[in-house]
Protein backbone atom coordinates (compact mmCIF):
# COMPACT_ATOMS: atom_id res chain seq x y z
CA UNK A 1 0.00 0.00 0.00
CA UNK A 2 1.77 3.24 -0.96
CA UNK A 3 -0.93 5.90 -0.18
CA UNK A 4 -3.44 6.54 2.87
CA UNK A 5 -6.27 8.90 2.23
CA UNK A 6 -7.39 8.93 6.00
CA UNK A 7 -5.42 10.22 8.60
CA UNK A 8 -5.90 13.23 11.38
CA UNK A 9 -3.46 14.89 13.22
CA UNK A 10 -3.94 14.61 17.08
CA UNK A 11 -5.13 18.43 17.11
CA UNK A 12 -7.08 19.75 14.32
CA UNK A 13 -4.09 23.28 14.10
CA UNK A 14 -1.81 20.71 13.01
CA UNK A 15 0.28 19.86 15.81
CA UNK A 16 0.57 16.09 16.16
CA UNK A 17 1.96 16.58 12.38
CA UNK A 18 4.93 15.45 12.99
CA UNK A 19 4.80 12.26 14.65
CA UNK A 20 1.74 11.18 12.74
CA UNK A 21 4.40 11.57 9.35
CA UNK A 22 7.21 10.24 10.77
CA UNK A 23 4.59 7.21 11.94
CA UNK A 24 3.74 6.93 8.39
CA UNK A 25 7.12 6.68 6.99
CA UNK A 26 7.98 3.76 9.52
CA UNK A 27 5.22 2.05 7.81
CA UNK A 28 6.31 1.86 4.55
CA UNK A 29 4.29 4.69 2.89
CA UNK A 30 4.89 6.95 0.20
CA UNK A 31 2.16 9.62 0.78
CA UNK A 32 -0.67 10.42 3.79
CA UNK A 33 -3.61 12.53 3.22
CA UNK A 34 -4.56 14.20 6.52
CA UNK A 35 -8.02 14.54 6.92
CA UNK A 36 -9.06 16.13 10.23
CA UNK A 37 -12.67 16.03 11.53
CA UNK A 38 -15.22 18.63 10.83
CA UNK A 39 -18.76 19.39 11.32
CA UNK A 40 -20.78 22.91 10.89
CA UNK A 41 -23.78 21.54 13.12
CA UNK A 42 -25.22 23.82 15.74
CA UNK A 43 -27.20 20.49 16.99
CA UNK A 44 -23.85 19.04 18.01
CA UNK A 45 -21.74 21.73 18.81
CA UNK A 46 -21.44 20.01 22.47
CA UNK A 47 -19.52 17.11 20.27
CA UNK A 48 -17.56 19.43 18.42
CA UNK A 49 -16.06 21.43 21.49
CA UNK A 50 -15.41 18.03 23.33
CA UNK A 51 -13.79 16.15 20.10
CA UNK A 52 -12.30 19.03 18.59
CA UNK A 53 -14.36 19.32 15.36
CA UNK A 54 -13.89 22.89 14.50
CA UNK A 55 -11.51 22.12 12.10
CA UNK A 56 -13.66 25.08 10.07
CA UNK A 57 -11.78 27.35 12.15
CA UNK A 58 -8.34 25.87 12.53
CA UNK A 59 -7.64 24.41 8.83
CA UNK A 60 -5.46 27.31 7.57
CA UNK A 61 -3.45 27.01 10.55
CA UNK A 62 -2.46 23.18 9.70
CA UNK A 63 -2.62 24.24 6.33
CA UNK A 64 0.38 26.19 7.47
CA UNK A 65 2.17 23.25 9.12
CA UNK A 66 1.40 20.74 6.39
CA UNK A 67 3.39 23.41 4.45
CA UNK A 68 6.49 22.96 6.78
CA UNK A 69 6.40 19.28 7.90
CA UNK A 70 6.25 18.91 3.65
CA UNK A 71 9.64 20.17 3.71
CA UNK A 72 11.30 17.64 6.03
CA UNK A 73 9.89 14.71 4.61
CA UNK A 74 10.25 12.56 1.53
CA UNK A 75 6.49 11.99 2.13
CA UNK A 76 3.71 13.50 -0.27
CA UNK A 77 1.17 14.98 2.21
CA UNK A 78 -2.20 15.85 1.23
CA UNK A 79 -4.27 18.35 2.70
CA UNK A 80 -7.80 17.02 3.05
CA UNK A 81 -11.00 16.90 5.55
CA UNK A 82 -13.38 14.66 6.95
CA UNK A 83 -16.84 16.22 7.00
CA UNK A 84 -19.80 15.46 9.16
CA UNK A 85 -22.69 15.36 6.65
CA UNK A 86 -25.94 16.25 7.78
CA UNK A 87 -28.57 16.37 4.23
CA UNK A 88 -29.78 20.32 5.49
CA UNK A 89 -26.34 21.41 6.00
CA UNK A 90 -25.22 20.42 1.99
CA UNK A 91 -25.54 24.15 1.03
CA UNK A 92 -23.48 25.26 3.84
CA UNK A 93 -20.50 22.67 3.87
CA UNK A 94 -20.48 23.76 -0.25
CA UNK A 95 -19.88 26.51 0.42
CA UNK A 96 -17.41 25.81 3.19
CA UNK A 97 -15.64 23.33 0.83
CA UNK A 98 -15.44 25.92 -2.21
CA UNK A 99 -14.12 28.08 0.34
CA UNK A 100 -11.21 26.06 1.46
CA UNK A 101 -10.06 24.55 -1.35
CA UNK A 102 -8.74 21.17 0.19
CA UNK A 103 -7.40 18.70 -2.05
CA UNK A 104 -9.69 16.18 -1.77
CA UNK A 105 -12.92 16.20 1.34
CA UNK A 106 -14.29 12.64 2.68
CA UNK A 107 -17.64 12.50 4.01
CA UNK A 108 -19.10 10.64 6.81
CA UNK A 109 -21.99 10.34 8.37
CA UNK A 110 -21.59 10.52 12.30
CA UNK A 111 -25.19 11.91 13.21
CA UNK A 112 -28.50 10.98 12.35
CA UNK A 113 -31.97 11.92 13.52
CA UNK A 114 -30.65 13.24 17.38
CA UNK A 115 -28.51 10.51 17.98
CA UNK A 116 -24.96 8.83 16.77
CA UNK A 117 -23.89 6.04 14.97
CA UNK A 118 -21.40 5.75 17.29
CA UNK A 119 -21.12 2.16 19.37
CA UNK A 120 -21.74 4.57 22.56
CA UNK A 121 -24.62 5.85 21.73
CA UNK A 122 -27.21 3.64 23.88
CA UNK A 123 -30.52 1.86 22.07
CA UNK A 124 -31.27 0.16 25.24
CA UNK A 125 -34.39 1.72 25.21
CA UNK A 126 -35.49 1.46 21.73
CA UNK A 127 -37.63 -0.57 19.84
CA UNK A 128 -36.45 -2.66 17.12
CA UNK A 129 -38.62 -1.10 14.94
CA UNK A 130 -36.68 2.23 16.13
CA UNK A 131 -33.37 0.46 15.29
CA UNK A 132 -34.54 -0.20 12.61
CA UNK A 133 -35.82 2.96 11.66
CA UNK A 134 -32.63 4.52 12.89
CA UNK A 135 -30.71 2.71 10.13
CA UNK A 136 -32.97 3.46 7.07
CA UNK A 137 -32.13 7.27 8.28
CA UNK A 138 -28.66 6.63 8.03
CA UNK A 139 -28.22 4.74 4.51
CA UNK A 140 -31.00 8.01 3.38
CA UNK A 141 -28.19 10.13 4.78
CA UNK A 142 -25.51 8.28 2.99
CA UNK A 143 -27.21 8.08 -0.09
CA UNK A 144 -27.69 12.01 0.09
CA UNK A 145 -24.28 12.26 1.02
CA UNK A 146 -22.92 10.36 -2.65
CA UNK A 147 -25.56 12.58 -3.97
CA UNK A 148 -24.94 15.95 -3.24
CA UNK A 149 -21.41 16.54 -5.03
CA UNK A 150 -19.91 17.44 -2.57
CA UNK A 151 -17.35 14.93 -1.80
CA UNK A 152 -14.47 12.59 -3.28
CA UNK A 153 -14.33 9.85 -0.87
CA UNK A 154 -17.25 8.50 1.24
CA UNK A 155 -16.24 7.54 5.03
CA UNK A 156 -16.79 4.14 6.70
CA UNK A 157 -20.12 3.70 4.67
CA UNK A 158 -21.26 1.16 7.27
CA UNK A 159 -20.72 2.33 10.53
CA UNK A 160 -23.82 1.20 11.89
CA UNK A 161 -22.44 -2.56 11.88
CA UNK A 162 -20.06 -1.75 14.38
CA UNK A 163 -22.49 -0.64 16.63
CA UNK A 164 -24.02 -4.18 19.08
CA UNK A 165 -27.29 -2.49 19.03
CA UNK A 166 -27.59 -1.72 15.07
CA UNK A 167 -25.58 -4.84 13.76
CA UNK A 168 -26.93 -6.60 11.17
CA UNK A 169 -29.40 -4.05 10.50
CA UNK A 170 -28.01 -3.48 7.31
CA UNK A 171 -30.12 -4.86 4.23
CA UNK A 172 -29.38 -6.06 0.46
CA UNK A 173 -31.93 -3.51 -0.27
CA UNK A 174 -29.36 -0.85 1.89
CA UNK A 175 -26.59 -1.89 0.30
CA UNK A 176 -28.10 -2.13 -3.70
CA UNK A 177 -29.21 1.14 -2.95
CA UNK A 178 -25.65 2.95 -2.03
CA UNK A 179 -23.86 1.39 -4.33
CA UNK A 180 -25.54 2.17 -7.05
CA UNK A 181 -25.86 5.46 -5.95
CA UNK A 182 -21.88 5.52 -5.59
CA UNK A 183 -22.11 4.06 -9.11
CA UNK A 184 -23.24 7.11 -10.81
CA UNK A 185 -21.47 9.43 -8.90
CA UNK A 186 -17.66 10.45 -8.45
CA UNK A 187 -17.84 10.04 -4.54
CA UNK A 188 -15.69 7.29 -4.57
CA UNK A 189 -16.17 4.51 -1.22
CA UNK A 190 -13.32 3.83 1.02
CA UNK A 191 -11.83 1.04 2.35
CA UNK A 192 -11.62 1.71 6.15
CA UNK A 193 -9.28 -0.01 8.42
CA UNK A 194 -10.29 2.48 11.71
CA UNK A 195 -12.22 -0.69 13.07
CA UNK A 196 -10.17 -3.52 12.29
CA UNK A 197 -8.14 -5.27 14.75
CA UNK A 198 -8.99 -4.67 18.53
CA UNK A 199 -12.93 -4.84 18.91
CA UNK A 200 -13.90 -8.85 19.00
CA UNK A 201 -16.67 -9.63 17.37
CA UNK A 202 -16.90 -5.70 15.75
CA UNK A 203 -13.56 -6.43 14.07
CA UNK A 204 -14.49 -5.24 11.03
CA UNK A 205 -12.90 -3.64 7.85
CA UNK A 206 -15.55 -0.87 6.60
CA UNK A 207 -17.52 -1.88 4.35
CA UNK A 208 -17.50 -4.98 5.29
CA UNK A 209 -17.78 -8.34 2.89
CA UNK A 210 -21.70 -8.27 1.88
CA UNK A 211 -21.26 -4.61 1.09
CA UNK A 212 -17.78 -4.49 -0.53
CA UNK A 213 -19.20 -7.18 -3.04
CA UNK A 214 -22.36 -4.57 -3.47
CA UNK A 215 -20.41 -2.06 -5.22
CA UNK A 216 -17.80 -4.82 -7.24
CA UNK A 217 -21.24 -5.67 -8.44
CA UNK A 218 -21.69 -2.47 -10.15
CA UNK A 219 -18.12 -1.77 -10.46
CA UNK A 220 -17.45 0.99 -8.12
CA UNK A 221 -13.81 1.03 -7.41
CA UNK A 222 -12.26 2.12 -3.79
CA UNK A 223 -9.50 4.12 -2.22
CA UNK A 224 -7.93 2.78 1.17
CA UNK A 225 -7.43 4.69 4.86
CA UNK A 226 -6.40 3.57 7.87
CA UNK A 227 -8.32 6.07 9.54
CA UNK A 228 -5.48 6.89 11.96
CA UNK A 229 -5.86 9.23 15.03
CA UNK A 230 -2.72 8.41 16.52
CA UNK A 231 0.76 7.38 15.60
CA UNK A 232 1.18 4.00 15.96
CA UNK A 233 -2.15 3.29 14.49
CA UNK A 234 -0.45 3.09 11.26
CA UNK A 235 2.03 0.22 12.23
CA UNK A 236 -1.02 -1.96 12.79
CA UNK A 237 -3.48 -0.74 10.32
CA UNK A 238 -1.37 -0.63 7.09
CA UNK A 239 -0.28 -4.19 7.34
CA UNK A 240 -3.68 -5.10 7.77
CA UNK A 241 -5.18 -3.03 4.72
CA UNK A 242 -2.25 -4.76 2.62
CA UNK A 243 -2.98 -8.08 3.52
CA UNK A 244 -6.91 -7.47 2.93
CA UNK A 245 -6.52 -6.24 -0.29
CA UNK A 246 -3.97 -9.18 -1.64
CA UNK A 247 -6.85 -11.53 -0.12
CA UNK A 248 -9.22 -9.85 -1.87
CA UNK A 249 -7.67 -8.56 -4.92
CA UNK A 250 -9.43 -4.94 -5.13
CA UNK A 251 -6.53 -2.69 -6.80
CA UNK A 252 -7.12 0.39 -4.88
CA UNK A 253 -7.55 3.99 -6.74
CA UNK A 254 -4.54 5.96 -6.51
CA UNK A 255 -4.90 9.36 -4.51
CA UNK A 256 -4.33 11.48 -7.49
CA UNK A 257 -7.54 10.50 -9.14
CA UNK A 258 -9.04 12.35 -6.18
CA UNK A 259 -7.36 15.42 -6.38
CA UNK A 260 -9.49 18.35 -9.29
CA UNK A 261 -11.83 20.94 -8.46
CA UNK A 262 -13.57 21.77 -5.64
CA UNK A 263 -17.69 21.68 -5.25
CA UNK A 264 -19.27 25.08 -6.30
CA UNK A 265 -20.13 27.86 -3.93
CA UNK A 266 -24.04 27.95 -3.55
CA UNK A 267 -25.40 31.33 -4.73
Amino acid sequence: MTADVHAHTSYSDGSGIPLMVDAAEAAGLDAVGFADHCSLSEAWRDERLLWNRNFDRTHERRREALAVAADRTDLTLYDAVEMDYEPELAPAIGDFLAAADFDYAIGSVHYVAGKQAFPFESFDDASDAERRAFVDDYYDAIVSLVGSGLFDVLAHVDLVENHPALSGLTTAAHRDRVAAACADSRTVPEINAGRAGDRGEFDLFHPTDPFAEAFRDRGVRFVVGTDSHDPEDFADRVPRLERYLDETGIEPLPVESLLGDPPTATE
